[in-house]
């Protein structure tokens, strides 16, 4: 109190709340080193694992698997340095794992692949010219014997921005050697000049590059497909906690009952039918034969001419069967995991003495036990979200659904080292916040819990 009617000072915090409060501070500054520790992993396997984009490439330019047991030079091989140079620049395969790995992050430059053009010295000459890319200008590149270059200025072309290296005929050799296999270089290059622009482009500056396959932005393809996901993932949740809590009060209340034996055989049916199994049956049946249910997609074709209601129709037509399959795991799980933590503690001691004192069953349920029960759902809530959000791979592939996982499958499938750093950066993310979520909600439902 100040004075003879001052307001009252505001409360301090609890020592627990501080304690809270420091804990998830610490949770949410561990997070960006364990990103870095996750995508310098699948950075480096996608890297060093054999049959990538790289190899393809140079396997249909050499004719693919040969037919017959003859030597790639007895069908015709010419394949020569320069292309696997192109090739090599073109898929960033001549700079070391660190390096690559530093320009994906930001904090090294890397090389733009749409300016970036090269060509080899004539024979016994010190200067060559380069078309310029996107330009119609030529620039003058100048070598001396030491083997330094540099581009000779010019009026009429502007070598702001542009850089040139100098690769030697022993370093293409090189090349050569470590990426065709079992085949000598059939003449030895000369040198040769690469122009090209760098600039700072990467995951702290908010890039995550193009797609190699389909050159859109790996942001754009991530956002656009997240509507999707989004919606199936909700709505998945809303279904598993909206029934899965009820039934399992229920199951619990009524254990060894009809009610209970019944449910229980559905449920682990259910639990026993893989997911994109049961979408492949429920495709045949219910939408080949019986045509009940579209095929494939999210939404239909005639989508944009329908009205509202119409569009919320076609919406949940299309998205019937998936979420059947989305649920028919998570649903088991979810159910007995309830049945099992609630029966636990109505068979503890202080719901056994709270009905002696005179509380009613259902204030012993739900007043002391159920809250008791949900600690183990509340740690996995989380990690559901990250889970539901991210898609399911296998049911979007079965239904032809555009999200998320799809997504994943098409970037893995087609090594497409952009997408599969972005799908596994957004994968992440959204799994360390999700185990942070199960920490908060875990504090929230237990007051017993610590976080000194």
């Amino acid at each position: 109190m100040q004075g003879g009617g001052g307001s009252l000072e505001p409360p301090e915090p609890s020592p627990k709340s501080q304690h809270l409060k420091a804990y998830f501070l610490r949770r949410l500054l561990l997070i960006p080193l364990t990103l870095l520790g996750i995508t310098a992993l699948v950075f480096a396997v996608n890297r060093l694992a054999p049959g990538g984009p790289l190899e393809q490439s140079l396997a249909s330019l050499m004719g693919g698997d040969s037919k017959a047991k003859r030597s790639r030079a007895e069908s015709g091989f010419s394949l020569t340095a320069a292309q696997v140079l192109e090739l090599e620049e073109k898929f960033n395969r001549d700079k070391s794992v660190p390096r690559a790995y530093a320009e994906w992050l930001g904090i090294l430059p890397r090389d733009f692949e749409n300016t970036k053009a090269g060509k080899e010295f004539p024979a016994g000459e010190k200067q060559v010219k380069i078309p310029v890319p996107g330009t119609v200008h030529l620039a003058t590149v100048e070598r001396d014997d030491e083997g330094n270059v540099k581009i000779v200025p010019d009026d009429k072309f502007d070598a702001t921005g542009w850089n040139v290296r100098l690769r030697t005929p022993e370093e293409q050799a090189k090349r050569w050697s470590k990426w065709v296999k079992g085949v000598e270089l059939p003449k030895m290059p000369g040198h040769r000049a690469v122009i090209f622009k760098s600039d700072y482009d990467g995951l702290l500056q908010g890039s995550l590059g193009a797609s190699s396959k389909y050159q859109d932005p790996v942001w754009s393809m991530i956002l656009q497909r997240m509507p999707v996901s989004i919606f199936y993932g909700v709505a998945s949740m809303i279904a598993i906690y909206g029934l899965c809590l009820p039934l399992g009060i229920l199951k619990a209340i009524r254990h060894r009952t009809w009610l209970d034996n019944v449910s229980s055989i559905a449920v682990f049916a259910g639990y026993a039918v893989p997911g994109y199994a049961l979408g492949s049956i429920m495709i045949v049946y219910f939408g080949a034969k019986l045509g009940w249910f579209p095929l494939r997609g999210f939404i239909g074709d005639d989508f944009e001419t329908l009205s509202a209601a119409g569009k919320v129709k076609d919406v949940l037509h299309h998205a019937f069967m998936p979420l059947i399959c989305y649920l028919i795991g998570s649903f088991a799980f979810m159910t007995m995991l309830m049945k099992n933590n609630l029966m636990d503690n109505l068979a503890a001691d202080y719901v056994r003495t709270a009905a002696a004192k005179g509380v009613s069953f259902p204030r012993a349920v739900f007043r002391h036990a159920f809250r008791n029960s949900i600690i183990p759902i509340a740690t996995t809530f989380g990690n559901n979200v990250a889970l539901l959000v991210t898609g399911s791979i296998l049911i979007e592939k079965v239904f032809d659904i555009n999200g998320f996982g799809l997504l994943q499958f098409s970037a893995i499938l087609e090594r497409d080292e952009p997408l599969i750093m972005g799908v596994v950066f957004f994968s992440s993310v959204l799994m360390l916040i999700g185990n942070v979520l199960s920490d908060l909600s875990v504090a929230v439902v237990d007051p017993r819990v610590s976080y000194k």
